[in-house]
């Protein structure tokens, strides 16, 4: 089997045709992008060495899915009242849940009950 040359020189762990992420090396004898198709020897990886790395965020950070709420000092306040407990004011913060064209979601905080409630605009 052939295998075309490349016009670009990149990193081993990228693409050299579209900058493409490529699949680790395994028993096939050709890695093949997963974007463009293009195919590479595994030969070619033979003696040099790929390094990555992986860090994962601290679950006591309050943001997705792991942690409590935000503390005072991170957000600013609405004139809201919350309604599970009646306290006026609420702490929120927006993040983009859905695709780029659509609005932001606000999540709010009641500071005293902790309630939280989710707006999409």
């Amino acid at each position: 089997m052939e295998f075309p040359q490349s016009r670009f020189h990149s990193r081993l762990e990228f693409c050299p045709e579209c900058g493409s992420v490529l699949p680790r090396p395994g028993p096939p004898s050709s890695i093949c992008c997963p974007r463009c198709s293009f195919c590479l020897q595994c030969s070619g990886f033979e003696g040099r060495s790929v390094r990555s790395r992986l860090q994962f965020n601290g679950l006591g950070l309050g943001w997705g899915r792991g942690g409590g709420g935000p503390s005072p000092q991170e957000g600013p306040t609405v004139d809201l009242r919350c309604p599970r407990c009646g306290h006026e004011g609420l702490w929120f913060r927006t993040r983009q849940t859905r695709s780029a064209d659509e609005g932001q979601s606000v999540f709010y905080t009641c500071p005293r009950c902790r309630f939280q409630e989710k707006e999409d605009s």
